[in-house]
Formats: C-alpha cells, structure tokens, sequence
C-alpha cells in the first residue's frame, strides 16, 4: 500500500504516520482518521455526519460536535493550517470539511488536484452545478487500490450528478474510456436571444481555453482556430480531422434573470460520442468559479495528467472583480478583432477594468499588447513594457505577462531579453500559442530560420488556422530559400483569410525573386481594390510597360517607387517591400536608405528579415549592413 503527499507533507496509511520532510508529526488517532477520511475524498466535502459514523460506532454517546471540531483543530496544528486561510482543510459551516490542495500517491500516478464542490442552491453563495454528490462509502484507504477509478470520481464527485456519473462510469467499464491527449473547445452558442450578450459567449470559449491550456499534458487549440467554426455545420469527425484532435468540448449559454447557464459537454470526436455532459448555473459574476469547476472535471474525465504546477496555476489565481474582469473579456474580444477601431475601444475596456481592480494583471498584459501589437496603429513599446511589468509584479506567473513583456522588448531591439521572458512564457504555459509564435519569431530575427520552423510548426499545432502564425510560416521557408514550398502556403493563407493583402504580397515577392515579373505585376494589381487610386493604377502600367521592354531592373525599381508613394500615401501599408525590391536590383544606396529610416521607426517589423533575407544576401559583408545588425542588437 502505497504513501501520499500533499505539499511538504506525506502520510503513510500502514504505519499510521504523518511525515514532513521526512520527520513524523505526533497525531493522535482521531485527527488521523478525519486525514484519512479527506485524503479518500479530495476536493469533495466530507460530511459531519460521515465523520460520525467513521469515528464511533453506532449507539456510542458523545459530544460529537465538539469532538470532532477539537480533533479538527488538532490536524490543522499538526499541518500549520489556519481555518481563516485554508491551504488543505477547508471548513463549510454546518455542512463539513474538504481538502484542497493537490495530492498525489508517491511512485504511482502523477499529482492530483483537488477540485471545488459548486455550492447547493441552499448555500447561499449562488453557485450551483446540477445534481447532488455521491456520498463516501466508509472504509480505510481502499481508494489506493483502485485509484485511477475512484481519484476521478472523488473529483468528479463535486461537479458531476450521480446520474451522469454512474453511466460515464458504467461507459468506461463496458467500452473503455478513449485515450484523449488534444482538445478543442468550440465556440459557446449563445442561447440568450440578446446578440449584445455574443461577447460573453465568445469570451466564455475563451477562458475555457485558457484554463484547460494550463493542463500541460493536454494540447488545447487555440482560440483563433476554434472559432473558425462558430456556427459552422461540419461534423465532429470533419472538425477532428481539420484540427487533429481527440475531443471536443461543446457548449451553450444562457442568462435566466441575472444569472448564467452554461450546458457543456464532452465529445470523442473522431467517433461522434458523448463522454460526460453538465449544466453549471451561478450569479453572473461566479463566471470564473464555474468555468474553472469546468476545468477540473473535463481534465479528469479525461484523465488527463495535472501536476502540482497545474493545480497551482488553476486554483491559485487571486479572486476576480466580477466588473473588472466582465471589462476584461469585452476588451479581449475586441482585441481579438484586430484594426484601429476596436483596438482603441479595448484599450478604454482594460483601462476600465483596472479602475475596478488595480491589482488586475491580466488588464495589464491586454493594454501592453495594445500598445505594442496595434495592428494598423501606431505604438508605443516602451509604454507596453511597463504595463507588462506591471502584470508580472503582480503575478509572475502569469504567462501572459511574460509574453507581452517579451513582444514590448522585441520591438526595442532587447533581444536576450525577450528570449528569456519567451521561455519562461512558454515553460508557464505550454498552449499558450502567441509564446510560440513570438519565440519563432524571434529565431528567425536572429537567423536560426530552422529552429524558427520547428517552433512555428508547434504554434500551428495549437492554432492551424491562426493568420498570424501561418503568415509568419512564409517569411520562414523564404529564409530558407524554399520557395516552392512558400507559394504553397501562400495559398493556405488565402484559403483563410481570402480578402487580405499580405498574400497578394508576398506572392509579389517570391516572383520578384525568382525573376516571374510579370506574375508579380499581377498580384501588384490586385491591390488595387484596396487602394482607389489612380496613380496607382498609372504606375501598375508603368512597371508593365518597362517589363515589356525586356529591362528586369527597370520593372523593378517602377514597382520599389510605386510602393513608396503607397507608403507615403496609404499607411498604414507595409513598408518591408520597399528596401526588400531595391534589394532584388542590388542598390545598396537605396536599401541602407530605407532600413535606416525603418528600424528608427518603433514597432517596425524588417528587422525580422535582416539576418534572413534573400534580397539582402549582396550586402552581407558590407561594413554598413554590419553596422545596421550591432545597432539592432543582432549577431553580426
């Protein structure tokens, strides 16, 4: 029979002993039973009255009450506990005590999380899961002999009915329970007849997919790629097969009066069969507290591995404002809808989160991204990094923070730096799909165009569909010189975001490249719908015309000029094609003109290129370029 630790602690059920680093504490035997009785049951409340019928036989006369809260009291002496500050024993007035910190059995499986029993309707608090728990059976430690079965359910106990969870059971017992090792969460259906309420819905998804990605067994799809499909009408296999997972996790919301709904359930999806089904329902502001109740029974449904680092993640974070973190999702999803406008208007959403809630992190971390990832805006990196310090002084670790440190430091050219805060991101959170995307961006700034592939092939494990990751996966093989295999993930890019200009672009380029002028004049044009402009149609005739006459150069350096009247005209166009076309001509003048006056300019992203590209290639030995690499911080 195998020992248990919980913390600095060990409990070994023959000898009877608790220990701590190895010394055993003196507890008496009642104290020891009423251990034994919670370490059986973790997470869910053990009930007075089974403590009762453990401790005395029946018809034995005793001040139960008083005795058992004396033993109580002698256990959390014995551990250093406080019933004001739990860190194990939890005490529910009038009803029992629960045990919650993680606990794992010593040489056989890995840490188990204890999880929180929602609260019955009568509890006062206004957080509820459907169904009552299933009561402990009595019985010393017969647990251990059983315990990959009965760790599930004691967790699932406290957010599962008995109902669900006697056929999930009776299912794993008669089928067997499919191996799950990758999940997606697809987005939430708002159920509430109030289209203002879509936000909620689609932040809901989100935070569930940030909970479930703290599982570092589990890889979780990212937000960018489950979206995908809202409301859309595939099938579970189709989705599987698209996204290459296991399960699936559906859902839907609702808001009777002022309180939320949230049907949800767990789907092995490449077979089309439900696992385990639930309806959680609280105020409105417990929208934390259920999804992280969520969290810890599909992890366990599944059983997926959850470590102490896990559980200290999950059940760590600090107590929410229910204002300031409803401000917080708003200005999320905002964020997530990327251009000016929304990226202003969830700026003003973080700033007011933080008016409710000074000691919010994550509204730091969303300002920082504001200012230094603007899309289309102009930005400010060093005002991002003290917002991303400040969300790491208040907790650092949040993965989060560490990312959006990093990305404010790489746009300020402090690059040792921002590797650093890139792993420690990615150590935090494992899913976290923009620490990837960042780290393959910064390899290939530093010229480690491989090592820069095999990250971005992880971000596009977690996010296949994310523009951003798949955009960056062509400037990778370009650096690679892998032009074939470049074209073709333009045409990916285009199957996902069909109205954007960056394909049309970066098909130009490749073409430039590879001499095709007259395909890169086609694409050229095909910007022309976003621009209305005749000067720029007279200058895509222009380059058509000097092609014809058969001057490569002189087509070429037509198209460097037009971009820069572009520039100077449409911003916010990209300015990387400029120094990147006089490059294909060899004007060195030109191309040193142009990064100059770009790398001033804060949040530029050629620096990206300077270790890696082709068109770039002439002026690696020059004193000049070099002098450009040592100004960025790069390696010469």
């Amino acid at each position: 029979m195998k020992c248990v630790r919980f913390g600095v602690f060990e409990v070994d059920p023959q000898a009877r002993e608790l220990r701590k680093g190895g010394v055993r504490i003196k507890l008496e035997n009642q104290p020891f039973e009423i251990l034994e009785a919670l370490l059986e049951n973790p997470g869910r409340i053990v009930t007075r009255g089974e403590l009762q019928r453990r401790l005395w036989d029946e018809g034995t006369f005793v001040d139960f009450e008083k005795s058992v809260t004396k033993a109580v009291n002698k256990l959390r002496l014995a551990l250093g506990d406080s019933a004001a500050t739990p860190r194990f024993i939890e005490t529910l007035s009038r009803r029992g005590y629960r045990f919650v910190a993680p606990v794992a059995v010593l040489g056989d499986q890995p840490p188990v999380a204890a999880a929180e029993e929602p609260a019955r309707p009568d509890s006062g608090d206004g957080l509820a899961a459907a169904g009552t728990p299933e009561s402990a059976k009595p019985g010393r430690w017969r647990w251990l002999r059983r315990w990959p079965l009965l760790a599930i359910a004691g967790l699932l106990a406290a957010v599962v009915t008995l109902s669900v969870g006697t056929r999930s059971a009776r299912l794993r017992g008669l089928v067997g329970m499919p191996r799950i090792e990758s999940l997606a969460v697809l987005p939430i259906e708002n159920l509430t007849g109030d289209a203002r309420q879509e936000y909620l819905a689609d932040e809901l998804t989100d935070e569930l997919i940030n909970h479930l990605a703290m599982i570092g067994s589990l890889r979780v799809i990212s937000r960018t790629s489950a979206m995908r499909y809202k409301a859309a009408k595939k099938a579970l296999p189709e989705i599987a097969r698209e996204l290459r997972v296991d399960g699936v996790v559906e859902g839907s919301m609702q808001r009777p009066m002022d309180r939320l709904r949230i049907n949800i359930r767990l789907m092995h999806a490449p077979a089309d069969r439900q696992l385990w089904a639930q309806t959680y329902e609280g105020n409105a502001s417990e929208a934390a507290a259920l999804l992280r109740q969520m969290t810890v029974a599909i992890a366990h449904e599944i059983s997926a591995r959850l470590t102490a680092e896990d559980s200290s993640r999950l059940f760590g974070q600090r107590p929410r404002n229910p204002v300031a973190y409803d401000a917080y999702l708003r200005g999320r999803y905002l964020w997530n809808l990327r251009g000016p406008e929304p990226i202003t208007e969830a700026a003003s959403y973080f700033k007011q989160a933080l008016q409710e809630d000074p000691q919010f992190a994550l509204a730091y971390s969303g300002l920082s991204d504001c200012n230094t990832i603007g899309w289309d805006m102009d930005t400010d990196c060093a005002l991002g990094e003290q917002y991303a310090r400040k969300a790491i002084a208040l907790e650092p670790d949040l993965a989060e923070g560490h990312v959006s440190l990093a990305m404010a430091q790489m746009c300020q050219f402090q690059f040792a730096d921002a590797e650093r805060e890139l792993k420690r991101g990615i150590q935090l959170n494992p899913n976290y799909v923009t620490a990837h995307l960042f780290y393959a961006r910064y390899l290939l700034t530093m010229g480690r165009a491989a090592e820069a592939l095999a990250e971005n092939d992880r971000a596009l494990q977690l996010d296949p569909f994310s523009l951003a990751v798949n955009n960056l996966r062509t400037n990778v093989l370009v650096g690679l010189r892998q032009y074939d295999r470049a074209l073709e993930q333009i045409r990916i890019v285009q199957e996902i975001a069909p109205e954007e200009r960056f394909p049309h672009q970066q098909l130009a380029r490749i073409y430039w490249l590879q001499g095709r002028v007259a395909e890169a004049v086609a694409e050229e044009r095909r910007l022309a719908p976003l621009v209305h402009s005749e000067r720029w149609e007279r200058g895509q005739a222009e380059v058509e015309a000097a092609y014809e006459t058969g001057r490569f150069r002189s087509a070429c350096l037509k198209s460097a000029q037009l971009q820069e009247w572009l520039y100077q005209h449409y911003r916010p166009f990209d300015d990387d094609p400029i120094p990147l076309l006089y490059g294909d001509v060899g004007d060195d003048r030109k191309v040193l003109e142009w990064l100059d006056r770009l790398l001033r300019e804060p949040g530029n992203h050629i620096s990206l290129g300077l270790k890696t590209a082709p068109e770039f290639d002439f002026l690696r030995g020059d004193p000049r370029f070099q002098e450009l690499l040592r100004r960025t911080g790069l390696p010469q």
